[in-house]
């Protein structure tokens, strides 16, 4: 099969070189979107990660695609609805990094409980002076964990080795891991009114779109921290402004934001014409990046070589079992 493959990083062609030798390959390091479609145009399959965007316009310029396999748990970047339309099958990577994600979500909690990122810019300035600086310990404080799924369970686990007090609201409840790991399910406007740290692991689905958002944050405990390491869609930008502003969260921790993909795209929306939306929307993130209560890293919760690993083997599981007729990890 004639296979194209996007985004591309040199472990990856390695691993799949010798584990997909079988069929014809072709390496891109562009996103799918930015590559000319002449050069894919005849694929079988296509896979790739999630700064590849999979419109209806492209899929349907693929007269012989069969098997679109993105390297991701989330699919939001590809037109399913085409894709359905069109039979091609959609596979995903339903695990591969929970302990990875949940793990850096603590790693931007701490970064705002103990002020590691101020006082790393404080020091490259050689000054090393503590005044204002002073952070707060984890233990006897309660995070709410939104999204009790897989990640979430790992963030909890975490959360109580540090010695914390848990509240979890998820649509499905699991009560032999509450007993277990001894924490509740609560509705979101408690959780929000309780804890004192609050990280998202949701899905970016119709029903989480701007989950939080300007109603409902004015609910959460006032200097709370909030974390999102899931999808920037799930926060309501102009929500966290208002709450960093008006101080009802002390901080904020974020791996994912709104349309960021217009932060990487931000020198092209500057020259050429674009819809006053796109533009307000990378403002509203130039806003949100420049408040030193804002940590935030550029869509790595997922980036541990480990997990890198699993995301490639599981891949290449998904595509030999298509090839095969047995298809598994397809998304509904």
């Amino acid at each position: 099969m004639k296979i194209a493959i996007f985004d591309t990083k040199p472990w990856e062609k390695k691993m799949m070189i010798k584990e997909l030798k079988k069929h014809s390959l072709s390496f891109f390091d562009t996103p799918l979107h930015e590559t000319p479609l002449k050069d894919f145009v005849d694929a079988e399959v296509i896979s790739m990660f999630v700064s590849s965007k999979v419109p209806s316009e492209i899929i349907n310029k693929l007269p012989k695609l069969k098997l679109i396999a993105t390297r991701s748990t989330g699919f939001d970047h590809i037109d399913l609805k085409t894709a359905t339309k069109r039979k091609v099958a959609v596979v995903a990577v339903p695990s591969y990094g929970e302990n990875t994600v949940a793990e850096h979500a603590f790693a931007l909690i701490l970064s705002l409980s103990r002020n590691i990122h101020k006082s790393y810019l404080r020091t490259i300035r050689e000054d090393y002076t503590i005044e204002g600086l002073k952070g707060f310990d984890l233990q006897n404080k309660t995070l709410g964990v939104i999204g009790a799924g897989k990640i979430g369970m790992h963030a909890i686990r975490i959360a109580r080795g540090f010695g914390m007090d848990v509240l979890a609201c998820d649509a499905c409840h699991n009560d032999f891991l509450a007993e277990t790991l001894n924490f509740n399910y609560v509705e979101l406007e408690e959780l929000l009114n309780k804890s004192d740290v609050i990280t998202i692991h949701v899905p970016a689905i119709p029903e989480t779109y701007h989950l939080i958002n300007r109603k409902n944050i004015k609910q959460i405990k006032k200097g709370a921290i909030l974390v999102n390491t899931a999808r920037g869609s799930i926060i309501e930008t102009e929500a966290l402004i208002e709450a960093l502003d008006k101080k009802i969260l002390a901080g904020v921790g974020l791996d994912v934001l709104e349309e960021e993909d217009l932060i990487m795209e931000e020198k092209h929306l500057i020259w050429r014409k674009t819809n006053d939306e796109k533009m307000a929307s990378l403002i509203k993130n130039h806003i949100l990046l420049s408040k030193d209560t804002v940590v935030f890293t550029p869509h790595i919760g997922f980036y541990s070589q480990e997990a890198c690993d699993r995301i490639t083997k599981t891949t290449i599981e998904n595509i030999n079992n298509f090839t095969v007729g047995n298809l598994k990890n397809l998304v509904k």
